[in-house]
């Protein structure tokens, strides 16, 4: 509740999962056993979770957000240079509202869009933003790969399976820097206000921190609920890759942004995936072409990562597209 006993928006419900990283990398064999349980039962009713105790120091996550802010506070002419169009460009500024009719001049934000593996891409200016950022995704990064190996465990795999399958270490890993403004009294009456369309993500899984401002949501059981208020916890997201390869087990989640706050919300998102020649499909493990059918055509990940981004602009998914129905 708030101080004036009205609900808080930000309140975290019990019910969502909490997964504390430092038991599934340190703890004992019986702590290493439990995280994993505890995250493929997150998997299968949430498809996401909260992560804590993770060891990425707040002060480099600062670092982080203060030349972000930076970055979109400079001229827009300084800008432009990385104000391009192609879904594979290596670094990509932008800005405005979602193409997607139902959405037109409503959700808005400004965005950083950088791919960081297998090789780092960051913009010069402003000064501190490469070094930090660079730091940031090599930390984050290895808190991924700890929960695919995870997550591979809780579906019976050995932990190095989904690795070796998916060719991770040339794995592509997007950092996607969200700056969405306030929203002030005079803008009560304009229809723009700042957020994100539903929308699930490409990847394998995504790590999303934000800033202490309210705006994620995610889908569950017909509710948008909001997620966060977890102090110093990244909110972990099962994406389309791990629904194709899981063969559906695990659903990829749905999530929204939509921001009503006096305060400017930033999120840094990474999104870990495959290599981008690698042809994603169930794992042949979970299909014996019997009782256990393939529901998800294989695709080649970069192939996957184009589709999505066409069908975005009609307000498709493309998991929805690639489902095989028996």
């Amino acid at each position: 509740m708030s101080s004036n006993g009205e609900p808080n928006p930000f309140e975290v419900q019990d019910s969502i999962p909490i997964i504390d990283y430092s038991l599934l990398t340190s703890g004992s064999a019986a702590d290493h056993s439990k995280a994993v349980q505890d995250i493929g039962k997150a998997c299968q009713d949430w498809g996401c979770f909260m992560l804590v105790n993770h060891g990425v120091p707040e002060s480099l996550i600062q670092e982080v957000m203060d030349a972000s802010d930076k970055f979109f506070n400079m001229a827009n002419e300084e800008k432009l240079q990385f104000q391009t169009h192609g879904v594979l460009d290596p670094i990509r500024n932008g800005r405005g509202c979602n193409a997607v009719k139902q959405y037109k001049n409503r959700l808005w934000r400004e965005f950083l869009r950088l791919i960081v593996h297998p090789d780092f891409n960051c913009p010069s200016k402003p000064q501190g933003l490469s070094e930090a950022a660079s730091d940031y995704v090599k930390r984050v990064r290895v808190v991924a790969m700890e929960l695919v190996k995870g997550v591979s465990e809780s579906l019976g795999f050995e932990a190095s399976y989904m690795n070796d399958e998916l060719n991770l270490d040339a794995g592509f890993h997007l950092l996607v820097i969200n700056n969405y403004p306030p929203v002030l009294d005079s803008d009560i009456d304009i229809d723009i206000s700042p957020g994100v369309m539903p929308h699930s993500d490409h990847s394998l899984i995504t790590l999303l921190y934000e800033n202490g401002v309210p705006g994620l949501e995610v889908l569950r059981d017909g509710k948008w609920v909001v997620m966060g208020g977890v102090p110093n916890a990244f909110f972990i997201l099962i994406s389309d890759q791990f629904e194709i390869f899981s063969n559906g087990k695990y659903m990829s989640k749905l999530h929204r942004s939509v921001v009503k706050d006096e305060r400017t919300r930033v999120s840094l998102v990474i999104t870990s995936g495959s290599s981008l020649d690698t042809t994603v499909g169930p794992s042949s493990r979970l299909v014996d072409g019997e009782e256990r059918l393939p529901r998800y055509l294989p695709m080649k990940y970069s192939e996957y990562i184009e589709f999505q981004v066409k069908l975005i602009a009609t307000g498709k998914h493309a998991i929805q597209e690639i489902q095989i129905h028996t």
